[in-house]
């Protein structure tokens, strides 16, 4: 060969490494050569207790087919990417290699609404809320989620209680399916058995939290906002000697319907636990809230007059159509007990989830809390049927909730809590077009 084409090969040469080859780096291609593994971060996996009735879904998973419900039938681990690979239902994500990506512009991981996917923890990839595909082994939160990321409203239907009613008429005549038959007489009661909160001194609080697919885009942050919530109450309240349980649930068919972990003096051990639990499971729209407010009814509640005893209900689908009556019943069991239900409804809920979710919250002295779509974080969040509310961070909303509970007195969010307004609220109220005035919470 003459020097001419010697020099020509080796600048040849010299270019084709310069660009990585025609497949890429050499340690890419080492990293995707059979038998090689891809690098991946550590961290301890410590597999969650359940009870007799609910084992534990296995730690690795098979991928799950398309479902109708947006994120059913998938697997998505606390720590799991949302990113879509391009788009193509069925395809999966690609896989985190421990860093973590911004979120898509515009783009969203449940159905509409342009919210940002939940950073990648590194630990697996997953699926968008919308698109089903393989999973990865699961794995528990790793704490890459920020606290105080959730925005969320409230509402008290109590103080509201002509609107509430107005409303719940409205479905009835409309005939939606699957709503609650109760009564006019028992709502009453409830509102005027409120009217008046106690002030308590010690806390039991209990999260009862629906751990489907769907809920694949926000379960992360939820666990993270909770768990730094355990904290705050705390340090808040030393004296509160509060105590925390923990019931996950989904739905008939899937690895477990209700999954139970009961009080516990010992917070850490409800941290714990909470940070082990993923998204998996489901299939259709509804879930099975009923059955997992029936356990939570079980629950070794403390029964002295000084206790402040609540449980957050987090969901994003209702009960299905033909346990209406459970629900109810279930709801019924709460009151009975005296435990105060805070229902905490998450991206994709429908009318019939927002009207049951609001019943449990005025029908046991609890208030009701909608998560909104100003965090960016999941899929599209229903605007409620609400004509007048605050904006505020979601923990900033729990703890005045407990507040409200400990000290018996309302009070509004701080001025600098408030993110923004639905309607206009002045001095804790606003007047409507039609002449109603309406209590902002």
């Amino acid at each position: 060969m003459s020097k001419g084409m010697r020099r020509f090969s080796w600048l040849a040469l010299l270019l084709w490494l310069g660009c990585g080859g025609e497949n890429g780096s050499a340690a890419e291609q080492l990293a995707s050569a059979p038998g090689v593994a891809a690098p991946t971060t550590t961290g301890s996996s410590v597999r969650a207790e359940s009870d007799a009735k609910s084992p534990a879904p296995s730690t690795v998973t098979t991928p799950a087919a398309a479902a109708p419900k947006p994120g059913a039938g998938s697997d998505v681990g606390p720590g799991v990417g949302m990113a879509s690979a391009g788009g193509t239902p069925g395809a999966a994500a690609p896989a985190a290699t421990g860093a973590t990506p911004p979120p898509a512009s515009g783009t969203s991981s449940g159905a509409a609404g342009g919210g940002a996917a939940p950073p990648s923890d590194g630990s697996a990839d997953g699926e968008s809320g919308d698109e089903a595909g393989a999973s990865e082994p699961k794995s528990p939160v790793t704490g890459s989620s920020q606290a105080s990321t959730l925005t969320a409203g409230t509402w008290d239907d109590n103080r509201n209680f002509d609107r509430f009613e107005k409303y719940r008429k409205k479905l009835k005549d409309q005939q939606l399916h699957g709503m609650m038959q109760s009564t006019d007489e028992e709502h009453a009661d409830a509102k005027n058995a409120f009217a008046q909160p106690a002030s308590r001194e010690k806390l039991d609080v209990s999260l009862v939290i629906d751990t489907t697919g769907s809920m694949g885009d926000e379960i992360r942050y939820l666990q993270t906002e909770f768990l730094a919530l355990s904290s705050a109450i705390e340090d808040k309240y030393p004296n509160a000697e509060q105590r925390w349980s923990l019931v996950a649930y989904r739905d008939m068919g899937d690895d477990y319907v209700t999954r139970v972990f009961d009080f516990s003096d010992n917070v850490e051990e409800f941290r714990d636990k909470l940070s082990q639990q993923s998204a998996g499971g489901g299939g259709d729209f509804p879930e099975a809230p009923d059955a997992a407010l029936v356990e939570m009814a079980k629950l070794s509640w403390r029964n002295e007059d000084k206790v402040a005893r609540l449980a957050f209900l987090v969901a994003d689908a209702p009960h299905h159509d033909n346990n209406a009556e459970d629900m109810l019943d279930a709801i019924r069991g709460a009151r009975e007990i005296g435990v105060h239900l805070y229902p905490v409804a998450s991206s994709g809920v429908d009318e019939l989830t927002e009207v049951s979710l609001r019943s449990a919250a005025q029908l046991t002295g609890g208030r009701y809390l909608f998560l909104t779509d100003d965090s960016g974080v999941g899929g599209e969040h229903k605007e409620p049927t609400i004509p007048c509310y605050f904006v505020t961070k979601l923990d900033k909303a729990i703890l005045r909730m407990v507040n409200i509970e400990i000290s018996g007195v309302y009070a509004e969010p701080a001025k600098d809590d408030i993110i923004r307004t639905g309607g206009d609220p002045q001095s804790r109220s606003c007047k409507l077009e039609s002449g109603e005035v309406v209590e902002a919470f």
